[in-house]
Parts: structure tokens; sequence; C-alpha cells
């Protein structure tokens, strides 16, 4: 059974930094890609992060490119989110994703909100 359990939102101040953990279970992150997505009320969810399976080929959304990093554990099959010098715009519920055999998977979500 493929799930994904995200972890470590919460309450950050502008200019600190936070960690997103995606723990994957039911597939190796080793052998997939995995992405990490955000949404805002009222707004569609949008990736801001994915890492590729091959390669560790990344990428990034503009708006977090230089503050944001996406790693992974394969020991522990967890894909995290490094996020620097946050900004109240970063205030999302961030989602982990990933395909598995072309099926979509999501996490639960993890609230972050930057506030002073």
């Amino acid at each position: 059974q493929v799930q994904l359990v995200e972890s470590g939102g919460g309450l950050v101040n502008p200019g600190g930094s936070l960690r997103l953990s995606c723990v994957a279970s039911g597939f190796n992150v080793s052998e997939n890609g995995v992405a990490w997505y955000r949404q805002t009320p009222g707004d569609e969810r949008r990736m801001i992060a994915g890492i590729s399976s091959v390669g560790d080929v990344v990428r990034y959304a503009d708006s977090v490119k230089g503050r944001f990093s996406i790693s992974r554990d394969n020991a522990t099959n967890t894909v995290y989110l490094q996020m620097n010098n946050v900004n109240a715009d970063d205030t999302a519920v961030y989602y982990c994703f990933a395909r598995y055999l072309i099926i979509p998977y999501w996490g639960q979500g993890t609230q972050v909100t930057v506030s002073s």
C-alpha cells in the first residue's frame, strides 16, 4: 500500500527556515520521482519542487528557486524540502506527491504559516 506522510510544518518567522519531511511507504523514493506542491485557500495546488528518480535531477518553481531545496534519503525512504528565507507568500499547505505505476498519490498535507 502506497502512502506519503508529511511532517515538519508549523509557524515560522519571516526570514526563518523550516524543513519538511515526506516519508514514503509502498515504493522506493530512490526509484521514483517525488515532488512537493503547495496550496493556499482559493488557489490551485502548484508544484514547487521535484526530484527525479534517475540522476537526482531537481527542479524548482521560480517563486522558491534559490531559497528551497529538495533532497532525499534513500535509507529512510524520505524526501525533504528545506525552506530558507521564508516570507508570507510561502504560507500554504504543503503536499508530497508521487506517481507510482501511473497512479498519483498525495500526502495529507502539512500547514506552514509564515508570520511574526
